[in-house]
């Protein structure tokens, strides 16, 4: 690749972060221009619970939120990882259908639904953000209807390196040698079941046979370091 070409990729990368982030902050400016108010929550507080009346909607700001519904055996099953930029709290009744939870320190912007009621153009701002969340959610019923159990975690892995694996992939950074990442777990061993509609020992399973392929290696109990990105995209399934 010549110095011009390797100069259009790196320029094309940092205008798909910049959009990324453009992105979130136009979706927190939307809230706070609406008459939005920020609240703050310790890991583990609940947002709301399933079954609460749902008058508000929501926007992460900051930290991690898991959205759960539990089945009358008891087991629950994690529908939803929420980032910073998602929204939620929109239901199709008057209940919430799901539980919100913390995972981590959270910053939450809250909007009372009568605002969106009568503003189209939040209403037009709210499409355009629910819109890729709506695309993930697509992606994650093809994981657990057609994904085995290493490409399950692969995914989950890939989820939580930014800007990487999928559409809008902006690819390893140019300006580095390699392709490694270190990444932070927010969930347990059972939220992460959970969420994969897998059992513990199966994740335990699958995390054990990355490390021994070399694709990972488990710094802590809630960190991995990923030798290489692209290495452990190509075991998602997608490819």
């Amino acid at each position: 690749m010549s110095y011009l070409d390797q100069n259009i990729v790196a320029a094309t990368d940092l205008q798909r972060r910049n959009a990324a982030s453009a992105k979130h902050e136009a979706a927190i400016a939307s809230f706070a221009e609406f008459g939005a108010k920020s609240l703050k929550f310790a890991p583990h507080d609940v947002v709301y619970y399933e079954g609460d009346e749902a008058r508000r909607l929501y926007h992460l700001e900051r930290g991690t939120v898991m959205l759960f519904k539990l089945l009358p055996d008891g087991r629950r099953q994690v529908v939803e990882v929420l980032r910073p930029g998602d929204i939620f709290g929109l239901a199709s009744s008057e209940e919430h259908d799901c539980t919100a939870e913390t995972l981590t320190d959270a910053q939450v912007q809250e909007i009372d639904l009568r605002h969106v009621e009568t503003s189209p153009e939040f209403q037009r701002r709210l499409t355009r953000c629910l819109t890729s969340q709506m695309n993930a959610l697509h992606d994650h019923a093809v994981l657990l209807g057609r994904k085995s159990a290493q490409e399950r975690v692969a995914s989950f892995l890939m989820y939580l390196v930014p800007n990487r694996g999928g559409v809008g992939c902006v690819g390893p950074d140019p300006e580095r040698t390699d392709d490694s990442c270190d990444i932070k777990l927010h969930m347990t061993r059972q939220e992460i079941a959970d969420y994969l509609g897998l059992t513990i020992e199966t994740v335990s399973r699958v995390v054990s046979e990355l490390k021994r392929k070399g694709v990972i290696r488990a710094d802590k109990s809630d960190q991995i370091h990923l030798h290489r990105v692209c290495g452990l995209c190509q075991m998602t399934g997608f490819h």
